[in-house]
């Protein structure tokens, strides 16, 4: 049976551990047409409440909750 002839080191070890625990940034990110805020695509805008030029959610629930 293969048995490692050295300790693996801390470093080397989280060397090879750092790229699977890199987030990756959202690359969907678009500017909302009516107030220009950024925002994921296909997505109702959290600041306004517009998706498509229709006002889905009104101002005033979005300031209920």
């Amino acid at each position: 049976m293969a048995v490692p002839k050295r300790k693996t080191s801390h470093s080397r070890k989280m060397k090879r551990r750092s790229s699977v625990w890199k987030l990756e940034t959202p690359t969907n990110i678009v500017k909302c047409p009516n107030c220009g805020e950024p925002i994921l695509a296909y997505r109702v805008c959290k600041a306004c409440g517009f998706y498509k030029g229709e006002e889905i959610i009104s101002k005033n629930e979005a300031a209920e909750k």
